[in-house]
């Protein structure tokens, strides 16, 4: 792994050179580990999945695209040469960015997109982290093919706090689109109706035996008897939470988004969009005469159409596929079965891995979360509900994307014309969250921000909403992770609910899951200075404006303030 430049191949020496120079001139980032170079090439190559033949874009020509594997403290230097006709940008997904927060990657948040034929060099430290995060693309719909995994070993000599395994295999999940996911959601956005459906999910980029045309295109786990195995899953799923389970086989949840929990076993388990699990599988003792299936579908409570098919990978104990064993997962819509999972979930809380759960809070905010709509532009004609169009927001904000990078408009106190603080800290008009809905469900527009001082201890409760139908949202904190403290269904009591918040060994992660028709409460610090996108995962949400942002103020001392951009960074 040392001295890697990709998964596949080493990088040459000329192309060190190449860009040594835009390295020297990046902002200094501490580290007392490793610096690692990696060149992400963003090209279209030629992809067959389903018996279809499509140009896709990848990163090196490969998709998945290559995984990252460094150490805690090493520094990560990685030049993007954009070779498409589209804007694009990666975000390197539950880094926290501690003096580098120019290399977030957020489109038109952190940095204008990296335009066609163009390059950027985003240079960042992982501090104080160690597991499995992800990269992607964070500009439109292109993450659907554009990412990968990123992996993160503890530091020299350090073990994990479990059983060391025999082998580790990052298992990613996807979608697949047999047509072009950017017309999907072009149209989308133009009719007001919900997008089109992907034609299957993948396991590392391969859809399994119970799709059409796709036996040959199968993942295969060989695993030797008796042996403990690490699977890194990711979730990449462009709008998707899936179930996930291996037949006849249970295993033990370890990490979920690069944080150790308290070891549990489960035959069955949920992975949100943006979320990661690691999970410790521990095969038979003796050579079966078997083949089992590794299967994920989908969790879902919406009211539209979605992808109800099922991915399937095979984990087999010799070089012959033989008789195979299928696990049993849970409906779509089995509710009951995602909290049971969830639920589960407690931080380590160790002496060595503490719970550092903010036990005084400076500020309180309740944010809706869900859909709703806008009315149709006059003489037009919209697919959407009632003739209107889908949208989605936060406190009823939807969020509207800048023409300027927001990061740009902090640093050089350019607000005006960009973004305004002022998003509302509750919601403006209450209702019966997740009762009968309003009469009226348009949402207002604007790119609005919650801003705070630095080290501001924030308590947050997101509140689902019955507005076109209750649904899980899956809730991304860029820069920053966040302890789960509670969570349950109907509306959020702030009486009572507090009173069973769990302020001792709460799981910490970066995404988490609003429940279907109920709320989830979370605590974290804002000690990132900084602009930091908060949206859900299902990009579909994203696009239709379930966003905000927080704006971190400058601490006293010289690292805790926003450094200067890089020379390099793209213009909008």
């Amino acid at each position: 792994m040392d001295g890697a430049l990709s998964n596949s191949h080493f990088m040459s020496q000329i192309l060190l050179y190449t860009f040594a120079f835009l390295v020297l001139a990046l902002p200094v980032v501490q580290s007392a580990g490793v610096t690692r170079y990696y060149n992400f090439d963003v090209r279209l190559q030629n992809v067959t999945r389903l018996c279809k033949t499509k140009s896709i874009p990848t990163v090196n020509g490969q998709f998945p695209g290559p995984k990252i594997i460094v150490r805690e403290d090493d520094r990560i230097i990685v030049r993007v040469v954009n070779h498409l006709n589209y804007n694009v940008t990666f975000h390197w997904h539950g880094i926290r960015q501690l003096g580098s927060q120019w290399s977030d990657g957020p489109s038109y948040v952190t940095q204008c997109p990296i335009r066609s034929d163009q390059s950027y060099v985003y240079n960042f430290t992982v501090t104080g982290q160690r597991g499995t995060l992800w990269w992607h693309a964070h500009f439109s719909w292109l993450r659907v093919h554009l990412y990968g995994p990123l992996i993160i070993l503890p530091k020299e000599g350090v073990a994990h706090p479990f059983p060391q395994p025999y082998k580790e295999v990052p298992i990613m999940f996807g979608e697949w689109f047999n047509s072009d996911p950017e017309a999907v959601i072009k149209q989308a956005l133009q009719t007001g109706a919900g997008p089109n459906i992907s034609d299957a999910y993948t396991i590392n980029g391969l859809p399994g035996p119970l799709y059409n045309c796709s036996a040959k295109d199968t993942f295969k786990l060989n695993v030797k008897p008796g042996r403990t195995y690490l699977l890194r899953l990711i979730n990449a799923a462009l709008n998707s939470e899936l179930f996930f389970s291996i037949a006849n086989h249970s295993f033990t949840v370890v990490e979920t988004d690069a944080n150790y929990v308290k070891p549990f076993s489960t035959n069955t388990l949920l992975i949100s969009p943006g979320q990661t699990i690691n999970i410790l599988l521990s095969t038979h003792q003796t050579t079966t005469s078997s083949s089992f299936l590794m299967m994920a579908s989908p969790y879902t409570t919406t009211a539209g159409t979605f992808d109800n098919t099922t991915v399937a990978g095979i984990l087999k104990y010799t070089a012959k596929i033989l008789p195979i064993n299928k696990p049993t997962l849970p409906s779509f819509n089995d509710t009951g079965a995602a909290t049971n999972f969830t639920t589960k979930l407690r931080s380590l809380a160790s002496p060595s891995y503490p719970a550092r759960v903010p036990m005084k809070v400076d500020r309180y905010f309740f944010f809706t979360v869900g859909l709703g709509t806008d009315p149709c532009p006059k003489n037009g004609t919209c697919q959407g509900p009632n003739g209107t169009k889908f949208a989605a927001s936060i406190n009823n904000v939807s969020f509207v994307r800048p023409s300027i990078a927001m990061l740009e408009a902090q640093y050089y106190h350019f607000l005006e014309g960009v973004f305004t603080a002022d998003f509302p800290g509750v919601p403006l008009i209450p209702f019966n969250y997740t009762g009968t809905p309003p009469n009226n469900t348009f949402v207002s527009h604007g790119t609005k921000v919650v801003k705070l001082k630095f080290n501001t201890s924030v308590e947050l409760v997101m509140q689902d909403t019955s507005i076109q139908g209750a649904e899980s949202h899956p809730l991304h904190l860029h820069g920053h992770d966040f302890f789960v403290v509670g969570q349950g269904f109907g509306n959020f009591n702030p009486y009572k609910d507090p009173a069973q918040f769990n302020l001792i060994d709460p799981n910490e992660r970066n995404t988490v899951s609003v429940p279907s028709g109920g709320w989830v409460a979370i605590r974290f610090v804002l000690d990132n200075p900084g602009v930091w996108l908060m949206h859900c995962h299902l990009d579909v949400h994203l696009s239709w404006g379930l966003a905000m942002a927080w704006v971190v103020e400058d601490g006293p001392l010289c690292n805790q303030k926003l450094p200067p951009p890089p020379l390099d960074l793209p213009k909008c």
